[in-house]
């Protein structure tokens, strides 16, 4: 039977990626509704490929032109955050790939799991900011989480089979980043298209300037915690430049289990959407005597101040995660806009951080309003 696929972020690095992997398995999976920003052009290309009900775009105006474009009365096209939620929530969907870039992914991605979809997680961000809500509305409602980021996915493999209880520690692997060998003395003059420039994954802005800062990998910190239910001190992060080891899990008799595999998303999309069965997913094989060497280091946490007030924001949990987040987004923007520098966003996360008076989290406006009052205050803080 054909998997009906709904995909949240479509024109996106994993949207696109998770398309190519529907598109080698037409036999078992077909995407029927596809949410996407502003990207038009690709949008309407992945229309004509892949034949969706339903679609949902950023504005009223451009849902205006896609129609015209279209000239398709059987196309459905809505837009704007409600847009969204529906392509999450559509009574044919089996499953929704959540990979909305940051916050804006929360609404929809909570919506599918409220409806009891099985849901493939990119959007790291809903579950920094909502973890504890994502999981119990997933266990209320039987909804599956199963983790699509690269380290998450490898995580969540290497779980297979064993007890929780024999856990001693999760080991999210980083590699470091464009700027791992960049003395710290030159951070002040590191240029917007410097940090762009991923060693070895292809992404989008938003995530590449996250891994120039770590502050990716404190995001992935807060999504373990959630994703598999451990306590913070449980969760380590090693340096491992080659991007070959995605994560690890180390149990209490001394075992160690890691993933491998070439850098390429398809892999945990893949994972994701065939699961527990594994697919062809058009990634190359690993070649380990080629590659010929696996580094690892520890982090320097000095050096990437990011990941060290992640670590504290997790830690402290309630209303904090949502507000660095928010300010992290609105930081992370200016940077790219060149309103600021590169070493501003780490000062501006924490000036945001600093100003915060927490609560505790017992609702979703809890949660949005933290969001809000983040955006705010980093704002100010630029």
């Amino acid at each position: 039977m054909t998997q009906k696929i709904s995909i949240l972020g479509c024109t996106g690095s994993i949207g696109v990626s998770t398309l190519d992997v529907i598109a080698r398995h037409p036999d078992r999976f077909q995407a029927i509704a596809l949410s996407a920003g502003s990207n038009l052009d690709l949008l309407l290309k992945q229309i004509h490929q892949h034949h969706p009900r339903l679609v949902s775009v950023k504005t009223e105006e451009e849902a205006g032109q896609l129609r015209k474009l279209l000239d398709d009365p059987s196309i459905e096209v809505i837009y704007g955050s409600e847009g969204a939620v529906r392509v999450a929530t559509t009574d044919e969907a089996d499953m929704v790939v959540s990979a909305i870039v940051g916050a804006a992914g929360l609404l929809p991605t909570l919506s599918a799991l409220q409806r009891g979809k099985t849901v493939g997680l990119a959007n790291k961000e809903s579950m920094v900011i909502a973890g504890e809500l994502m999981r119990q509305t997933a266990s209320r409602t039987g909804a599956d989480l199963l983790p699509i980021d690269s380290e998450h996915s490898a995580l969540f493999q290497c779980l297979q089979g064993n007890r929780k209880e024999d856990v001693k520690r999760l080991i999210l692997t980083a590699s470091g980043g464009p700027f791992l060998n960049r003395p710290r003395s030159d951070f002040d003059s590191i240029t917007v298209a410097e940090a762009l420039q991923h060693p070895n994954w292809s992404m989008g802005a938003k995530i590449t300037i996250d891994s120039a800062t770590m502050m990716n990998k404190g995001l992935e910190i807060m999504e373990a915690r959630w994703l598999f239910d451990v306590i913070i001190d449980k969760i380590s992060v090693l340096i491992h430049p080659q991007s070959l080891v995605h994560s690890l899990v180390e149990y209490r008799d001394g075992s160690v289990m890691a993933q491998l595999g070439v850098p390429d998303m398809r892999v945990p999309i893949a994972y994701a959407l065939s699961y527990p069965e594994r697919i062809e997913s058009g990634a190359e094989s690993l070649d380990l005597f080629k590659q010929g060497r696996l580094d690892f280091f520890e982090p320097d946490f000095e050096k990437f101040p990011c990941l060290a007030l992640a670590y504290e924001v997790a830690r402290k949990g309630l209303t904090y995660p949502a507000v660095l987040n928010a300010a992290n987004e609105i930081a992370v923007a200016a940077f790219l806009e060149k309103k600021i520098s590169f070493v501003d966003i780490e000062k501006v996360n924490r000036k945001t951080v600093e100003a915060h008076h927490p609560k505790k989290v017992t609702s979703l406006e809890d949660i949005l309003e933290a969001d809000r009052w983040g955006r705010g205050e980093a704002t100010k803080n630029l």
